[in-house]
């Protein structure tokens, strides 16, 4: 398995702190991504904390759970790990949602350091990539433009 990087990103033409309030809640994810369901914080952890654990689930089966590593309000991101792979067997997945001022607003930025073999990159690309972060970053766009 190799070191892989996945990145998207895109300017909002909003103010970053504006931005942040819609994406900064670590337990929030569902309520502005469309494909994401509402996430669950399990054992009643301050969602705000890095330790806590948010779990994803649909028709009653968790489809996801990710830990916060760490998250700062100041510098507007918080990264997170996948605790279980989904159906992609990644392994070492580390995600940061970021906000950051720019001269149009403000970019808006998903990145992930993961392991994964080369033919399953594409996969990575297509189902975290474009089905979850653009779609997502297309989404906080489409609601604050």
């Amino acid at each position: 398995m190799h070191p892989r990087t996945l990145v998207r990103s895109l300017v909002v033409p909003a103010d970053p702190d504006t931005v942040w309030a819609l994406v900064g809640g670590f337990a929030g994810l569902g309520d502005w991504h469309p494909h994401v369901p509402p996430a669950t914080v399990e054992d009643g952890a301050d969602p705000e904390l890095p330790g806590a654990v948010r779990a994803f689930t649909l028709d009653g089966t968790v489809v996801a759970r990710e830990r916060l590593l760490a998250r700062d309000p100041a510098a507007r991101s918080y990264r997170y790990t996948l605790l279980e792979p989904l159906a992609l067997p990644v392994e070492e997945y580390v995600a940061t949602l970021a906000v950051t001022g720019h001269p149009d607003g403000a970019e808006l930025r998903w990145t992930a350091s993961y392991r994964a073999p080369d033919a399953l990159v594409p996969k990575v690309e297509a189902a975290f990539g474009d089905g979850v972060y653009a779609t997502g970053l297309d989404a906080v766009r489409q609601r604050l433009s």
